[in-house]
């Protein structure tokens, strides 16, 4: 069985910038990724990252992936591609698939950056194709060149619906409307406004009633809801669009870390059953760290901070830094943490981190 002092699960942005920590200090670090290429939501994210300079701020989010990739082959970080992991055993071992065989690897410290899932939203005609997570239409755009459809129909006025709206308008589709249940929009402000600015009506305290079509979408008919999230008969509005992409939310993929046996909580704010875990992103078990979307959702520059806060966690704890060394850069790290959970969306989520790590066991906070 193969042994290495660090292992990573996920090579999205949290992973891959926690797999640059630890190198840099000069661990062993093997990187383990279920997909073809490492970057996870990176390459599919076209738009300029906010915020400052140290967060990269006026890059495009697969330049960043570019960027992270040639930081971990600089530093000689081993990467396991195609390699799902399926299973998190006693004595820290890593059971996974690569080239059509089951593997072994057994790590003095695991790192699970796993990111999140998207959330379903039910209602009659989900099955019909032409019905996407705006995730996987975001995919086939940025990623696969493919235009999933020519009049969309947006479900979610998150970041996530609002952003891929506006790619999906740049690919050369037409959306006809986003829609939000909330009776106000959910995202950041400016990107809610590129999309209004370019002539994309915005129906708050909506949803869809039901999808219309036989093989394929071919309709969808939207209704206003009142105070107590129901439908006001006669507010219905049928649309002519030919796809709709769900955007309402995420859910963190905590799976191993249950497996692992991992305490959890639930957060609502952070999406819902999060492992706990302390300001060193170590969870309840002392040689497992989480980082990015399965520690709560955020954006993807939090995930990239929380992944350094994991790596330089786990190379203190290997005797790599010193802890005066360790507390020096992870305060660095919680200082750029702090700047971007700012305004309401980013302090509602700082607040709900800073609960969850006081009800860790073995918390610092």
């Amino acid at each position: 069985m193969k042994k290495t002092q660090t292992a990573i699960i996920g090579a999205g942005p949290a992973g891959l910038a926690a797999a640059i920590e630890v190198a840099k200090a000069g661990g062993k670090v093997t990187l383990i990724d279920e997909n073809g290429r490492p970057g996870g939501q990176l390459f599919k994210q076209i738009h300029k990252f906010f915020g400052s300079r140290e967060h990269r701020a006026g890059t495009r989010g697969f330049n960043i992936g570019q960027q992270l990739l040639k930081e971990t082959e600089d530093l000689g970080v081993e990467v396991l591609l195609d390699s799902p992991v399926y299973g998190l055993f006693p004595d820290n071992i890593i059971s996974y698939l690569h080239q059509g065989k089951e593997q072994g690897l057994q790590a003095e410290k695991i790192i699970i950056a796993t990111g999140a899932t998207e959330n379903p939203l039910a209602f009659p005609g989900i099955t019909l194709p032409g019905v996407m997570g705006a995730g996987a239409a975001q995919t086939m755009i940025n990623v696969n060149r493919v235009l999933p459809g020519k009049k969309i129909l947006m479900i979610g006025s998150g970041n996530v619906g609002l952003i891929v709206s506006y790619q999906l308008m740049q690919a050369g589709a037409e959306v006809v409307a986003l829609i939000e249940g909330a009776p106000q929009i959910g995202g950041y402000g400016v990107h809610a406004a590129k999309i209004r600015r370019a002539g994309v009506p915005i129906y708050v305290s909506h949803t869809v009633k039901k999808v219309i079509g036989s093989n394929e979408v071919e309709g969808a008919e939207i209704v206003a809801l009142d105070n107590k999230w129901q439908m006001i008969p006669g507010t219905e509005q049928v649309l002519d669009v030919d796809t709709v992409c769900i955007a309402v939310g995420l859910t963190p993929l905590t799976e191993l870390a249950w497996m692992m046996g991992c305490e959890f909580t639930f957060v609502p704010t952070l999406g819902g059953h999060v492992p706990k875990h302390n300001r060193d992103m170590q969870t309840t078990l002392s040689d497992v760290y989480i980082a990015g979307d399965i520690s709560g959702v955020e954006e993807a520059s939090t995930a990239m901070e929380e992944g350094r806060l994991a790596g330089i966690a786990c190379s203190e704890s290997l005797g790599l830094y010193s802890p005066e060394k360790a507390a020096e850069l992870k305060r660095d790290v919680w200082n750029r943490m702090d700047t971007l959970r700012t305004g309401s969306f980013g302090e509602k989520r700082r607040d709900a981190k800073e609960s969850l790590i006081k009800q860790s066991i073995g918390g610092l906070a």
